[in-house]
């Protein structure tokens, strides 16, 4: 279950985070989800307002290279997956 807290201090993040425009540059193509038993998985995101209630803590990040992670958003569940091998796969949520 990925529950992400969104961070604005790089070094408070366990994973910096970089949204690309394009789903061909991205590791991995997420959906956001508004129920938290929705969020099963590493690609659907359910966001949360504590850190203490969430799985992983992330940091956008305005430049690629600065990223752990590249995404992109995606309008539905079902397009929701990882695109490339990452050392975070299994590990979101």
């Amino acid at each position: 279950m990925a529950k992400v807290y969104v961070t604005d201090n790089v070094y408070d993040a366990d994973l910096k985070v970089y949204q690309t425009d394009e789903e061909y540059n991205a590791d991995l193509c997420f959906a956001e989800v508004y129920e938290t038993y929705e969020a099963n998985g590493d690609a659907l995101w359910y966001f949360v307002d504590s850190k203490y209630d969430a799985t992983t803590t992330i940091c956008w990040v305005f430049d690629a290279y600065e990223a752990d992670l590249k995404v992109y958003k995606v309008d539905e569940k079902y397009n929701a997956k990882w695109r490339t091998s990452n050392p975070w796969v299994s590990r979101l949520g």
